[in-house]
């Protein structure tokens, strides 16, 4: 059967379960009435709700925010609470990355978006504690300040996926419990090259000279990159577009990525460096296989390649595999309209898990 085939019949399969959860069904239909295209008209991190500070383990502050339902049904005794949304980022990004989601979701789903630590809002992180484990202890500590009850669907992106498999390996009881659903967006649970993510970071002239000598160097002369970075801000700009996407969008597009790449500073990067290359979680991911879990990738992604997706997708139980032809990295703005209509799949899926239970 071809990988096309493969996708097809789990989305119809999907929509099988779908017919099994009236709430959720509801949820597809008011996603349905609105244009795919939302969001598109609305600027680029102009989305927000009231912050929330959640302190971490450690004593850091985590900026988080949550959209309420616009209208919530009311709940009878002996119901589950909705299903809540939590959208974990990738790495040099934040929270506002997940736009053209949290515009299509806005008053429909709960949703939680926070940005991870030395990230965005969030507090800056010593390197100690600059690490996927953290990030995934992280994560629980938002779910239990701002999700305290109720099933949960974790969507992560990039860095964002890396940090869900560490929970669920961390927390292997909540998969199935707490958690009902999971999506695994442009990622991997181990076996990526670090060096990658140097090439948009730096122009190109650096990053072969800081590539060879990473370990080493990296954390020296890291205020010394962030000052190239910003006197060379347009071969940024390209890079950007060539490692973000896989083929043309909006220059509007390129501009939102590489001003989040640009916010992060160069540090960041020296402090979870070596973390990748170490990064090797592939024999906790069947844990997954308990919930609805989908994993989305570009096949044109030169960050995390499409390899890393259907190996996550092979080793989790009964998950969906969808491959979007041609784009890249940033598949969740490149290819919005296909990203959303699988997480429909995904919440519906978990929405009647949840209800059955």
């Amino acid at each position: 059967m071809s990988r096309r085939s493969r996708v097809v019949g789990s989305l119809a399969g999907a929509l099988g379960v779908a017919a099994a959860g009236t709430a959720a069904v509801g949820i597809l239909r008011q996603q349905r009435a609105i244009s795919r295209r939302a969001g598109e008209e609305i600027p680029f991190g102009t989305l927000r709700s009231p912050a929330v500070t959640v302190v971490a383990d450690d004593g850091l502050p985590l900026h988080v925010e949550v959209d309420e339902i616009e209208r919530p049904s009311r709940r009878t005794k002996g119901h589950p609470p909705p299903v809540t949304v939590v959208f974990v980022h990738g790495f040099c990004l934040n929270l506002d990355c997940w736009h053209f989601q949290r515009a299509a979701y806005r008053g429909l789903v709960r949703a939680v978006y926070y940005d991870q630590r030395s990230h965005g809002r969030s507090g800056d992180s010593d390197r100690a504690h600059s690490n996927i484990d953290q990030l995934g202890r992280d994560l629980r500590t938002v779910l239990d300040a701002v999700v305290p009850d109720g099933p949960v669907v974790l969507v992560g992106h990039s860095m964002g996926g890396m940090s869900i498999v560490a929970f669920a390996e961390q927390y292997p009881e909540l998969i199935g419990e707490r958690v009902v659903g999971v999506g695994l967006i442009s990622t991997t649970a181990g076996g990526f090259d670090p060096t990658r993510i140097l090439l948009p970071m730096v122009p190109a002239r650096l990053a072969g000279p800081v590539a060879k000598g990473v370990v080493r160097t990296l954390h020296r002369g890291s205020r010394a990159v962030d000052s190239v970075r910003r006197a060379g801000k347009s071969v940024a700009t390209v890079a950007t577009d060539r490692f973000a996407f896989g083929g043309d969008v909006p220059r509007g597009y390129v501009e939102f990525v590489d001003q989040m790449l640009a916010a992060t500073p160069f540090e960041v990067l020296a402090d979870f460096f070596p973390h990748f290359s170490g990064l090797d979680k592939f024999d906790f991911v069947e844990v997954l296989g308990r919930v609805p879990t989908s994993v989305v990738c570009g096949t044109a992604d030169r960050l995390t390649s499409i390899g890393h997706s259907r190996k996550l997708q092979s080793r989790i139980p009964g998950s969906r595999l969808l491959e979007c032809e041609g784009a890249g990295h940033m598949v969740i703005m490149e290819r919005h309209e296909l990203v959303n209509a699988e997480l429909d799949q995904l919440i519906t899926a978990a929405s009647a898990r949840a209800a059955a239970r």
